[in-house]
């Protein structure tokens, strides 16, 4: 056993020469592992300041889109209101201008409501003294008629 323990107990001893040229390898080794970590570092700076610029760009394309979008959904909901008008004034027979609903339901509120109100509650004379849908008789024999019926 004697000679087992000194074979485990010899460890080899190495001089300051050694042990430096030891470390340098090292270092050297690991120098080499990280060569061109300052250019690869600059590279993606200027990759993430391109991105940041390009994040931008497209903050401002998106919003961008965004703005037209809602544009473009307020003049179709316009015109899609516009439409509507027109079809209600033309089945009701009033002027679209005067209509400024939003929904079909109250346009034909409001049309029929103008209707009402510009039909005049007394009977229309044309050019001629003629009343409409009466006879075409002459104005004294009209009164004539209307006066027999109020009187008797």
């Amino acid at each position: 056993m004697d000679e087992n323990t000194s074979v485990q107990t010899e460890e080899k001893t190495f001089s300051q020469d050694e042990v430096n040229s030891i470390v340098a390898e090292r270092l050297a080794r690991e120098k080499a592992k990280y060569e061109g970590f300052e250019e690869l570092k600059a590279k993606a700076e200027k990759y993430d300041q391109l991105e940041e610029a390009n994040k931008s760009e497209l903050q401002k394309a998106s919003e961008r889109v965004a703005s037209l979008e809602a544009q473009l959904d307020a003049l179709n909901k316009a015109k899609e209101v516009e439409e509507m008008r027109e079809k209600v004034a033309t089945e009701i027979g009033v002027p679209a201008k005067l209509l400024t609903a939003d929904t079909e339901e109250a346009c034909i509120e409001q049309a029929n409501a103008i209707k009402e109100y510009a039909t005049p509650a007394y009977p229309t004379i044309r050019d001629a003294g003629e009343i409409r849908g009466t006879s075409k008789a002459d104005t004294r024999t009209q009164f004539a008629e209307w006066a027999t019926q109020a009187f008797n």
